[in-house]
């Protein structure tokens, strides 16, 4: 009989994949935005390009630098926690194991079971167990500060080089219209994607993506079109 049915789950993509769909979105969501705030003002398309590109490697970099300090943050918590239950481990490591055992009581185990499983856990991996089952801390959920960091950049970049396409190819006429319609056609696949990796409902993914991404348009549209009339 197989020891393991070979079952998907989805937790260990929720690091990278947060990071990546956020990057994306906001990519998509910001440049495009960006690049109908300068159009709608009736700048010229050489404007709107150079927006467009100062908006994406701005927007990459800033991406980076915020997703790196975030995750580096928490990474230096988990650090300073699994530090001090090595040291609480080492001074008092019965103790340790009585807090362990009632760890596993309170989720449903018997008192001797749950010293017993305290016991062989520890002994094959002490700082482990209590890392996992006391401070929540597991390989898959372990902050990774670079990855992050190089999701969110690439991601971003890649999220806004779609609306600046767009900007570049379109004419003058129907670019504003082409660039909203496949900005958010792309909103909402990317939403569908990365609910479908997630395990969650595609649809109500791809909608609130594509909702919010819409309203940012409009607003920032509108803004530079009175803006623009203005000045």
């Amino acid at each position: 009989m197989p020891m393991s049915q070979g079952e998907r789950h989805y937790v260990h993509r929720t690091g990278w994949l947060r990071a990546a769909v956020l990057g994306a979105n906001d990519g998509i969501v910001s440049t495009a935005s960006l690049v109908l705030g300068v159009a709608a003002s009736h700048a010229t398309r050489d404007n709107v390009l150079i927006a467009g590109v100062a908006g994406l490697v701005a927007g990459a970099m800033s991406m980076a630098a915020g997703e790196y300090v975030s995750v580096s943050s928490q990474e230096a918590t988990e650090r300073a926690d699994l530090a001090r239950e090595q040291r609480e481990l080492a001074r008092a490591p019965e103790a340790e194991h009585r807090e362990l055992s009632a760890i596993y009581e309170r989720r449903g185990l018997e008192p001797k079971l749950a010293a017993q499983v305290a016991k062989q856990l520890m002994a094959h991996d002490a700082l482990g167990a209590h890392a996992r089952d006391e401070l929540g801390i597991t390989p898959a959920l372990r902050a990774r500060p670079i990855q992050a960091a190089f999701a969110s950049a690439a991601s971003f970049a890649a999220g806004a080089a779609l609306p600046l396409a767009v900007a570049a190819a379109a004419g003058a006429e129907h670019g504003i219209a082409l660039i909203a319609g496949l900005s958010l056609v792309s909103l909402a696949v990317l939403g569908g994607v990365a609910a479908r990796a997630g395990g969650a409902s595609i649809a109500t993914g791809a909608l609130r993506v594509t909702f919010w991404g819409a309203l940012a348009m409009a607003i920032t549209a509108a803004v530079g079109h009175f803006v623009g009339a203005a000045v």
